[in-house]
């Protein structure tokens, strides 16, 4: 009988030493990388019909946390300094930044906190969540991608994705007219980070 219950309780142990990694396995916490350049929020409006009117923002941070086994559980959290504004042209820049745009006198920092996560069946992923722009909150979805993940040469680990959205200007109180063509703005993001 001795012997039965020990084989019991030796079964059951290794029993949970190998479901141990699973029950407690968690999301991996990321810091995204931007002192070394390697993330960018990149914007472009259309101009007048005729072409596209380009910049991003220069200063931005936040983090993700990503669960590669269910990505649902990921979350990302990110603000912007929208001074940090460059479309390449310094007096379009200071127009950007006045109360016709940004307001960045009043609206300093823009964010956005990402309440789900979608994986989609051909491994790209929908993030939905609150972007407070011009202080203004609305939900939004960004259709994203896993670029890779792994080592990188400083003893570190990391991991990238990409993704596009659109906004439109005066759902955030921003009403200046600038045509028909130019009442969306399109955000191409990259998103690099190191696992803390």
């Amino acid at each position: 009988m001795k012997n039965k219950n020990w084989f019991k309780k030796a079964l059951l142990a290794t029993g949970f030493t190998l479901l141990s990694p699973l029950v407690l396995a968690e999301p991996v916490n990321y810091l995204i990388d931007t002192k070394g350049m390697h993330a960018s929020v990149n914007f472009k409006v259309n101009h007048l019909g005729y072409s596209w009117l380009t910049g991003r923002f220069e200063k931005f941070g936040g983090s993700f946390s990503y669960d590669a086994d269910k990505p649902a559980n990921s979350k990302i959290n990110i603000s912007i300094d929208a001074r940090s504004v460059n479309t390449n042209h310094a007096e379009r820049d200071k127009h950007l930044r006045n109360d016709d745009f940004l307001d960045v006198t009043k609206f300093p920092e823009a964010t956005f906190v990402s309440t789900k996560i979608v994986e989609n069946g051909d491994k790209t992923l929908t993030v939905k969540g609150d972007l407070t722009l011009h202080g203004v909150t609305k939900p939004i979805e960004i259709q994203a991608s896993k670029i890779g993940e792994g080592k990188d040469p400083w003893g570190g680990h990391r991991a990238g994705f990409a993704g596009t959205t659109s906004i439109k200007m005066s759902d955030y109180g921003i009403t200046y007219n600038l045509g028909p063509a130019s009442t969306h703005v399109y955000f191409d993001l990259h998103i690099e980070g190191v696992r803390q």
